[in-house]
């Protein structure tokens, strides 16, 4: 069982958002925006603590707050529930469907009402004395908030993921051991049985408690002093989460970064847990607040891949979150979305593929000067031209608005061309919103061999064209277009190797003067000054 809508109305910040989810869920957007409302609103759906007046939207006292929540694959969840009474009401509740819609409302917040199809209205009947089974039949909520810390999963309690985990896999092993059968038995021996010497000794001790007590209390006939079996919860207790990264130290000296993925880490093993061993065999629901909160990008990819394994196992996760590193990669799995505010009300959207580059570059911080990010690109041939351009720029054009260069080739080596490897290089780019109307590609004159691929793609990119972002040279390769005494001749490029093409572009451009440059090289010229005017300002 899953969630596959969430319907929120009137929640703190959220007038009112629908959005149909995934099994992983990224919500990414700027501080103070809603990203937690959700997680929150989730929340509340769950356990609909709270004042309900501080949680309205702009605090509006005649505002209903409601949270819908439609879960899928119901009869999947049903059949994975191992106890009996359980999965009975469930399924009588669910009476063979597939989906269900259920809501939280602040009209009555203690009751959740069920969406009835047949009469198109919301319904609390079947809902008398459900609850509690309703709730353990839905995937189970774990929201770490960035509130939450270790010690809050990592030490020991009967609710703690930690205390869950130690004391099922504790009860498992000794129910099953014959070691634990014989400790019990000689500790009756030892402690309990009337003839051992423990239990005749504290019996004296209580006698003559019992003649001092009844001196006071005359009608007191008996003090017995007697010793319980260990509890292995109350050894549990005093138990320490260590961890050993080349110097061995308790979890809590470690740090930020640390602690939050050793936190992470338990919850999902919690999760493997519970799914493997729990009577109701339910999934999880992991909402993340900041999931990168104190991680590296590097250890943030890594958390992002460990909780796509979650999904693939039957959990679902929804993060929010501030980093680029967790929105990039792509899963079908996966839905990114945008959280934005406007008017002091929470808007989320879905992001399309053709929008993400924006996202990202928002995340990112919005100002490519500001992140060393080119103001534009010019996608030249290879790299005698990315050599030759960077001489030339870092000599006469330093305070021109930053061009990177990109080869499309992508292969310092490999010199042989064709259109297709150009339109797998150019593509990325074309297909890339932030710099779709800016960048420029500087193209060689073709052969004539080669026109018709040259021809197919230029049509390809028929409002590339159309804009002027494409500069084709009059000569066949860069070497044909240098001023003498550099030009050389067709003949003379088809000779020349690899090595000779890059020394050669690299003497050009450290002796080329800004006036040969301009007049004789025009082309190139001209393809740098329109990448400068198409810049990002």
């Amino acid at each position: 069982m899953r969630i596959t809508k969430i319907t929120v109305e009137n929640f703190c910040s959220i007038e009112r958002v629908e959005l149909n989810v995934n099994r992983f869920n990224v919500l990414a957007g700027q501080n103070n925006h809603g990203k937690t409302n959700l997680f929150e609103a989730v929340e509340w759906f769950y356990n609909g603590s709270g004042n309900i007046d501080d949680i309205r939207f702009k605090h509006e006292l005649d505002r209903e707050v409601t949270v819908e929540i439609e879960y899928s694959d119901v009869q999947a969840g049903i059949e994975a529930v191992i106890n009996e009474g359980t999965k009975a009401k469930f399924a009588k509740f669910a009476d063979g469907r597939d989906v269900l819609r259920v809501k939280r409302a602040s009209s009555d917040v203690s009751k959740r009402l069920l969406w009835d199809e047949g009469k198109g209205e919301w319904t609390q009947k079947n809902f008398a004395g459900f609850d509690k089974a309703f709730n353990d039949c839905v995937p189970r909520l774990q929201y770490v908030s960035t509130r939450t810390s270790l010690t809050e999963v990592s030490k020991w309690g009967k609710k703690t993921p930690i205390g869950e985990m130690l004391s099922g896999v504790l009860t498992a092993i000794l129910e099953g051991s014959q070691r634990y059968r014989d400790f019990k038995e000689t500790f009756d021996e030892l402690f309990t049985n009337e003839q051992s010497e423990v239990r005749q000794q504290l019996d004296q001790l209580a006698g003559k408690v019992k003649i001092h007590l009844g001196r006071q209390f005359p009608e007191c006939n008996k003090v017995g002093f007697g010793v319980k079996p260990p509890l292995f919860e109350e050894l549990l207790k005093s138990f320490e989460t260590s961890i050993d990264d080349g110097i061995e130290t308790s979890a809590e000296e470690k740090g930020d970064g640390m602690q939050r993925a050793l936190m992470l880490a338990i919850l999902k093993t919690y999760s493997d847990h519970r799914r493997d061993s729990d009577e109701l065999g339910k999934r999880f629901l992991f909402l993340i607040d900041e999931a990168e909160l104190h991680l590296h990008p590097t250890a943030q990819r890594q958390l992002k891949l460990a909780l796509m394994d979650l999904v693939k196992n039957g959990d679902q996760v929804f993060i929010n979150t501030h980093s680029s590193v967790l929105v990039t990669d792509e899963d079908n799995d996966q839905t990114l979305w945008r959280v934005e505010k406007v008017d002091g009300a929470t808007g989320i959207k879905k992001i399309e593929g053709r929008d993400k580059p924006e996202l990202v570059y928002e995340l990112l911080g919005g100002s490519p000067a500001d992140l060393l990010f080119p103001r534009n690109f010019l996608v030249v041939e290879g790299a005698s031209e990315d050599i030759f351009l960077g001489h030339v720029v870092r000599r006469f054009y330093a305070d021109k608005p930053q061009t990177k260069v990109i080869r499309a080739e992508g292969d310092h080596s490999r010199q042989e061309r064709t259109m297709n490897a150009l339109s797998v290089a150019f593509a990325p780019l074309a297909h890339t919103p932030v710099y779709r109307d800016r960048l420029v590609v500087l193209c060689d004159q073709p052969s004539t061999g080669r026109q018709r691929d040259f021809n197919a793609f230029m049509d390809a990119y028929k409002e590339f064209v159309a804009r002027g972002q494409f500069v084709v040279s009059p000569a066949h390769s860069l070497e044909e277009g240098y001023p003498e005494p550099w030009r050389k001749t067709g003949d003379e490029v088809r000779a020349m190797q690899s090595r000779d093409k890059t020394t050669l572009a690299g003497e050009v451009g450290q002796k080329i003067t800004k006036e040969q440059f301009e007049k004789e090289m025009s082309h190139v010229f001209g393809a740098l000054t329109s990448s400068w005017e198409k810049a990002h300002s």
